[in-house]
C-alpha cells in the first residue's frame, strides 16, 4: 500500500479516483486546493502526488515547482491543457508523468503504479541529498558542510538543491531560471551566474577553481561529486 496525495478541484473526478485508487489498496489523501496540498505534501510526505494544473491557491506548475525543490517525490499531472508547450512546462519543472483528460481509468492506473515503481524506496533518500562533505537537508532547508551548517539565502539553497538533484547533467542558465526564480521569471540569465558565485564562495574551497559547481562554457552549469 503507499500513501498517495490526490490534488484535483472537481469533485466529481476526485472522488472517482480516490475510490479507484483506494481499490487498488492505496491510502489516498484528497484535496482540492494547492495552497492545503503544498502544506499536507510537508507534513504527510506521500510516495506520489497525482496533482490537477488548474487549482484555487496555488495552480499546478506552481505547486510542482514548490514540490520539487523540496523532495524527489513521484509527480503525475493531470491536466486538460493539452498543448505541447503546457507538457514540456510540466516535465520541466520536475513532473515525472502528464495525463491529458479525459483518460481511461485503465490507463490512468497503470501510470500511477508506473510512478510508483520508480519511486524511491526510503523518504530518507527523499529528503536528504549528500555529496563528499556536503550534506543537503530538504526538508529543514538545512546545509551542512563538513557538519559545520552553512548559512545560505532561499534562492541559493534553491539553486543548490537543483543542481544537486541532478548531479552529472548540465542544466542551463534558463532552466535553472525556470526551476528556481519560477515559470515566467522575467529576469535575465546574469542572475543565475551571480547566485553561482555567491554560492560558490560558500561551498567551495577555492571559488576560482569549483570542483563542485563546474561551468559549461556557452550552456550553463554541472554539478560533480
Amino acid at each position: 500500500m503507499s500513501k498517495i496525495l490526490l490534488v484535483e478541484d472537481d469533485q466529481v473526478l476526485r472522488e472517482t479516483l480516490v475510490y479507484n485508487l483506494s481499490n487498488e489498496g492505496h491510502d489516498v489523501i484528497a484535496v482540492g486546493d494547492g495552497s492545503e496540498a503544498l502544506e499536507l505534501a510537508r507534513t504527510d510526505e506521500p510516495e506520489l502526488v497525482v496533482l490537477d494544473v488548474m487549482l484555487p491557491g496555488l495552480d499546478g506548475f506552481t505547486l510542482c515547482r514548490l514540490l520539487r525543490q523540496e523532495s524527489d517525490v513521484p509527480i503525475v499531472m493531470l491536466t486538460a491543457r493539452d498543448s505541447e508547450v503546457d507538457r514540456i512546462v510540466g516535465l520541466e519543472l520536475g513532473a515525472d508523468d502528464y495525463i491529458v483528460k479525459p483518460f481511461g481509468l485503465g490507463e490512468f492506473l497503470a501510470r500511477v503504479r508506473a510512478a510508483l515503481r520508480r519511486a524511491p524506496s526510503t523518504q530518507s533518500q527523499t529528503h536528504v541529498l549528500k555529496s563528499g562533505e556536503l550534506t543537503v537537508d530538504m526538508l529543514a532547508r538545512r546545509v551542512t558542510k563538513n557538519e559545520q551548517e552553512l548559512n545560505l539565502s532561499h534562492k541559493e539553497f534553491d539553486l543548490l538543491a537543483t543542481l544537486l538533484r541532478n548531479r552529472g547533467a548540465v542544466l542551463s542558465r534558463d532552466l535553472l531560471l525556470e526551476k528556481v526564480w519560477g515559470y515566467g521569471y522575467d529576469g535575465q540569465t546574469k542572475t543565475v551566474d551571480v547566485h553561482v558565485r555567491w554560492l560558490r564562495e560558500k561551498i567551495e574551497e577555492d571559488p576560482s577553481n569549483p570542483r563542485h559547481i563546474v561551468t559549461v562554457r556557452g550552456v550553463g552549469y554541472r554539478f560533480e561529486g
